[in-house]
């Protein structure tokens, strides 16, 4: 459109835009075959694809959307484009399964790997780090799941697909307490573990604050917390 078409109290240009009223019933039917690809498509593509999404599951979903987008808007696209993009990608994703499925190296590859952020209730940096993950956003997660210190989680795994499974430590450990340090009346109502320290950057337990950390070097210590009356010595 030129500029000096363009005028603010043109009120059916900016509803309806400039196709006619009967477009919105051809919107409709449009809408009602390119919802029936999109579902479709992921039956073809296996139940997976109405779980959790993986990386490449995610793509294959928006590059979808990205193709039946334009059909359902433009009188003047039409639907035929639409459906051989989302044949072209289901052909190709089914493709990487069965690769995937053949081949472990592929499948790391194109499908991600899983990560252990948690191990004996001491966070992995290196692992971390790969996953492009903070220790706040895992405190936020154990935090939401009901736990309170590190001591408590035996492993922590981040999937492939971006999800957590936590496996607990049989009896709880003392360790590093997940609270925010400014909730310090909630802090303060933790059991203390007298003669045990928790290196607060890994959460690593010792007898010995006053030398770094074995783990990540780190030279701050505070007290180490656990959950239940039964403590476990270090």
């Amino acid at each position: 459109m030129k500029p000096e078409e363009i005028h603010l109290t043109d009120y059916m240009r900016i509803i309806l835009g400039q196709v006619p009223w009967s477009f919105l019933i051809e919107v409709i039917i449009r809408a009602t075959f390119l919802y029936g690809l999109i579902i479709f498509s992921m039956r073809l593509m296996g139940k997976r694809m109405s779980a959790g999404l993986s990386r490449n599951e995610l793509a294959t979903i928006s590059s979808i959307a990205a193709a039946i987008g334009v059909p359902i808007q433009a009188p003047d696209r039409g639907l035929l484009p639409a459906v051989i993009i989302a044949a072209v990608i289901v052909i190709v994703q089914r493709i990487v399964f069965r690769i995937s499925y053949a081949d472990k190296k592929f499948e790391k590859a194109s499908q991600g790997d899983i990560g252990i952020m948690v191990e004996d209730g001491c966070l992995r940096y290196e692992d971390m780090s790969l996953s492009v993950l903070p220790k706040e956003r895992i405190f936020s997660e154990l935090r939401n799941r009901g736990y309170d210190n590190l001591g408590e989680i035996k492993r922590m795994y981040m999937e492939a697909s971006g999800a957590f499974t936590i496996l607990k430590q049989e009896p709880p450990q003392p360790g590093l307490t997940l609270l925010p340090e400014w909730d310090k009346e909630f802090r303060d109502d933790q059991k203390k573990v007298p003669g045990l320290f928790a290196c607060e950057q890994c959460g690593n337990v010792s007898k010995q604050p006053k030398r770094p950390c074995p783990r990540c070097g780190c030279d701050e210590w505070c007290d180490a917390v656990i959950s239940s009356e039964e403590v476990v010595a270090a």
